[in-house]
């Protein structure tokens, strides 16, 4: 099966005032289509960099980034802007939805900026609210909701172009115990329902026993681990 993700020898330093600091030296992943991958790892390893690194949001100093056979460390940077709108979807830990728009019109800004928002378009939405039990929040203003009912609105905000990836960065590190385990099972319901790729940058152990492979970011690689080990 062709890897959906493909990460090739990739070397990644930042400069910090005087001082250069190596996040990746030589790191290298293959990840299926449908695949669910943890990314665990100490604060200030680099699993966030990672992730900007899969989106084209950073460049690596060195070596191929390919998703769905695009070489996105060649793309122009108006190229990967359009592929990221069409192809990815984003979870954040503080939510990043925009406080001005209702719900749906935080679902359908990434339909609108894909292309176009279409009849077919809202009913997604509207179908999409009515499984995670918000049908009744459509209009209503994010600052009007719980974290896990925000968080909820950006799970179904990043499927709702129906992307081949998701990218979740700590999605569930700003919510209590009970209902970051309530976001998890509906990353597992929706996400595996729908065949996307996920790739969650995580603190959780929880996480580690749901996804298919867990990686640890470590001394500039990525070292794969058994999901019954212990958390980060």
């Amino acid at each position: 099966m062709t890897p959906l993700i493909r990460l090739t020898d990739i070397h990644k330093r930042y400069r910090e005032g005087d001082r250069e600091r190596t996040v990746f030296r030589g790191a290298s992943l293959s990840v299926a289509p449908g695949e669910w991958i943890a990314l665990l790892g100490r604060s200030g390893s680099g699993k966030s960099t990672l992730l900007n690194l899969v989106s084209g949001i950073d460049l690596p100093d060195r070596g191929d980034v390919e998703v769905g056979g695009s070489p996105i460390n060649r793309l122009s940077e108006r190229e990967r802007t359009l592929f990221r709108r069409r192809h990815i979807g984003f979870v954040f830990q503080f939510y990043n939805l925009i406080p001005t728009l209702t719900v749906q019109e935080n679902l359908l800004l990434p339909l609108e900026l894909a292309g176009g928002i279409t009849t077919d378009g809202r009913q997604r939405a509207s179908e999409l609210l009515d499984r995670v039990g918000l049908a009744d929040r459509a209009g209503s203003y994010p600052d009007r909701l719980s974290g896990g009912e925000q968080q909820r609105v950006a799970v179904v905000r990043a499927l709702i172009h129906r992307p081949a990836l998701v990218l979740a960065d700590e999605p569930t590190g700003n919510l209590d115990s009970e209902t970051g385990q309530q976001v998890l099972e509906l990353f597992e319901q929706l996400v595996r329902q729908s065949g996307v790729t996920l790739v969650m940058v995580t603190h959780s152990g929880e996480v580690a026993t749901l996804a298919d492979r867990v990686f640890t970011v470590r001394d500039g690689g990525l070292v794969e681990r058994s999901r019954t080990e212990g958390g980060a």
